[in-house]
């Protein structure tokens, strides 16, 4: 029976979809919402001339391109991010483990990394400004955050600390007996639908004029998010905490996530400086794509 402090877990069938062996999980359809609300968010941005100016932007055909690359870069970042940062040991022991993606095991900052590598190759390749190409992609990503931590809450992991005195604590299946945070639900709100909002707001007042700046603030407000949901989420049992004990749900030692929000936080500290003092702005701006182009986007 459980705590009277606690809400029932939803028995909801991690499996969306099963056709014979063919097998499609709500996690793999939170990346394709991701991706899709992305895509479509992003063709949006670039359609809208005053975001723009005189700085030079991609086109509709260059976003949707971009959607295959950022894809492999999410995908084949999050999945090394989660060999380096979380369990290299039991990789190194056992090497062919590190192709069972089936078994779970992504890092969002792996996978940052991933689809940072992505977008400046992609520019480079399209001789467009990868500091842009950032930027839409700070104003999107929040899509896919919010749809992959509902994903982990129906698939009941990445669970939050014991809290037996929180109303709506949860007791997850595999969490064992006692109520827990459902701190996925809070990263969807602040990593998710908070930073969504924060950065609709940014774009809007400042467009992409300023190469960067929507960039750092994104990493910025990401690294903050991430760190205050740290100190209710669960550590990796592999890892535990890196400093420190836990002392109860707001408070105890450093975790893993909080320690890599660090580097993330400075960076884009950083870059909202220098965007905003005009160091990022390409030397000699290129007018905006032309008449063709934008019969293309239309």
């Amino acid at each position: 029976m459980p705590p009277l402090l606690a809400l029932p877990f939803p028995a909801i069938d991690p499996v969306a979809l099963a056709i014979g062996p063919i097998t499609i999980k709500w996690y793999a359809l939170a990346y394709i919402a991701g991706l899709i609300g992305g895509w479509y968010y992003a063709r949006r941005l670039v359609m809208a001339d005053s975001l723009w100016g005189v700085v030079r932007r991609p086109s509709v055909a260059d976003i949707d391109d971009l959607v295959v690359w950022v894809a492999l870069g999410v995908v084949l970042g999050g999945r090394i991010g989660y060999v380096l940062f979380y369990n290299l040991p039991l990789y190194l022991s056992d090497p062919v483990e590190i192709f069972a993606i089936r078994n779970g095991g992504m890092s969002f900052h792996g996978g940052f990394l991933g689809a940072i590598l992505a977008f400046l190759l992609f520019a480079r390749v399209r001789r467009l400004n990868g500091y842009n190409l950032l930027d839409i992609g700070a104003v999107v990503v929040p899509i896919g955050l919010f749809f992959g931590r509902i994903a982990n809450f129906v698939n009941g992991e990445l669970w939050g600390r014991v809290a037996p005195d929180f109303p709506y604590a949860v007791v997850f299946p595999s969490g064992g007996p006692l109520p827990r945070h459902p701190s996925q639900l809070y990263e969807a709100a602040t990593e998710g639908l908070l930073l969504f909002i924060v950065m609709a707001l940014a774009v809007r007042r400042f467009g992409f004029r300023r190469p960067g700046l929507l960039g750092g603030l994104f990493v910025l407000g990401y690294a903050l998010a991430r760190t205050a949901c740290e100190f209710f989420r669960e550590p990796d049992r592999q890892l535990g905490f890196l400093f420190g004990d836990n002392l109860g749900p707001l408070g105890g030692g450093i975790t893993m996530g909080m320690l890599l929000c660090v580097p993330m936080a400075l960076v884009g500290l950083a870059y909202i400086v220098l965007a905003a003092r005009g160091w990022t702005r390409p030397r000699h701006p290129v007018e905006a794509p032309a008449v063709a182009d934008r019969a293309v986007q239309a």
